[in-house]
């Protein structure tokens, strides 16, 4: 899910009917049983859990193709996984292949887990999703009319030399209407996370940690708290699925969660946030590294080893320490999320959040300069940013996959007026990257 400029209420209330519209045009009636789907099915089965976040997923990507406004497609989304999950789905019940039963003693002591056929599913979950627009082609709910704050948000993404692109990001500036949240707090959600070992835990997490932080009581009161169980359950839930598909994967990751004028941030390993405050970078957190003393006593302390083989690697594998996935490196690569809290001024100007193929190559100090210098020769424009700062990772010699993302906190107009400001006084040297402008074609992965 992804946004790259804000979304006006007024346009949502013009192209909400044209889009209902169009949409039961090309849809007239609900799939027959011999219809083709008309999205890609989530996989073989689905466990109970994880219907809310697959579905959701599938219906705000699958609107979002047909340029439904994000806030239309993240409340239809929501009241047709509402009303689907409010139905008996014994029908979509499979029995676990034999082979998942070998591990008994293990499994003797916990609860079976209750699995769905993900075709069907989602093909019930595709008629109910024509019956909410049917219905809200006569009339939209005023909840899904709501206003919501305007976020402008830069991101760009490449797989690098890298053979396979495994990082997954996820912007949802319209949380509360995915998850049908009605209290008076906006909520806007982003993340990165970066996979190793192949993709899946990558994009396991980008579709089920933001569910699970929904899911959890203590979000109205504890946020942090909230992120924090959220990872963790997520990481559990992974490692079932893992178990059942024979899955190897692992990922790190890094969120953050604007609640109000209150920034919450968690993270896993060594993807990471800033914080970039009137011009000055601000260190929010501690990455989770192996060479780190704290990581490499808890590892040291479980019975495992880090060691030097190119770079600092946990058991002589991984050379990452906390992360969700990696099933054959628990518990040494520790599912737990790291979480802080900040309360917002109104000073700030934006975070950025990445993966280490940026990181590992653009120190934190210089990432002020470079966003400046881009907004000084573009005169302000931001949607590109993301896009000149992964060029500047790749020219400095990053061969991984780089994920960068830039959610704007206040105007870049006003970055531009203080930056004009401070010229009239002490001026500010800029990293030699700027000399010259980086070429701005996007690339594809």
């Amino acid at each position: 899910m992804a946004s790259g400029a804000p979304q006006q209420s007024s346009q949502m209330a013009e192209e909400t009917p044209g889009f209902l519209d169009a949409f039961l045009r090309d849809f007239p009636a609900p799939l027959s049983p011999d219809s083709p789907l008309p999205w890609n099915v989530p996989g073989t089965v689905l466990s109970q859990e994880e219907v809310e976040g697959e579905l959701a997923e599938l219906a705000v990507s699958f609107l979002n193709s047909r340029n439904a406004p994000l806030p239309l497609a993240s409340s239809l989304a929501h009241e047709a996984v509402s009303q689907l999950l409010q139905m008996d789905l014994s029908e979509f019940r499979k029995l676990p292949r034999q082979e998942e039963e070998d591990n008994e003693e293990e499994e003797k002591e916990k609860a079976p887990v209750t699995l769905l056929d993900a075709k069907g599913l989602a093909r019930s979950f595709f008629n109910r999703l024509w019956e909410v627009c049917s219905q809200w082609q006569r009339q939209v709910p005023s909840t899904a009319r709501a206003p919501q704050q305007q976020w402008l948000v830069s991101i760009h993404a490449i797989r690098n030399t890298r053979r396979k692109m495994e990082d997954r990001h996820v912007c949802l500036p319209t949380f509360n209407q995915l998850f049908g949240l009605a209290d008076p707090v906006d909520r806007a959600y982003f993340a990165v996370f970066d996979g190793h070992g192949g993709v899946d835990a990558a994009k396991y997490a980008a579709v089920h940690v933001h569910a699970n932080i929904a899911r959890q009581p203590e979000l109205p009161t504890d946020p942090a708290r909230a992120l924090r169980e959220a990872f963790r359950h997520t990481d559990e839930m992974f490692l079932l699925k893992a178990k059942r598909e024979r899955l190897q994967s692992g990922t790190t990751g890094v969120c953050a969660l604007i609640t109000g004028k209150t920034l919450h941030i968690a993270w896993l390993g060594d993807s990471q946030v800033i914080l970039v405050q009137q011009g000055q970078v601000v260190k929010l957190m501690e990455p989770h590294k192996p060479e780190y003393q704290e990581e490499k006593e808890r590892i040291e302390a479980l019975g495992g080893f880090v060691s030097h083989m190119d770079c600092w690697r946990v058991n002589g594998t991984l050379a990452v320490s906390r992360a969700i996935g990696d099933i054959f490196q628990k518990p040494y690569v520790s599912g737990e999320a790291d979480a802080a809290s900040r309360e917002l001024t109104g000073s700030e100007d934006y975070l950025l959040l990445a993966c280490d193929g940026f990181f590992d190559v653009v120190p934190h100090q210089e990432v002020a300069g470079l966003v400046q210098g881009y907004l000084v020769r573009q005169q302000g424009s931001v949607l590109q940013v993301a896009e000149e700062l992964v060029a500047v990772a790749r020219e400095r010699g990053s061969h991984d996959n780089i994920t960068v993302m830039v959610v704007f906190l206040r105007d870049p107009q006003d970055l531009l007026e203080g930056e004009a400001q401070g010229a009239n006084g002490k001026s500010r040297d800029l990293p030699s990257d700027l000399s010259e402008p980086v070429n701005n074609t996007p690339q594809r992965s």
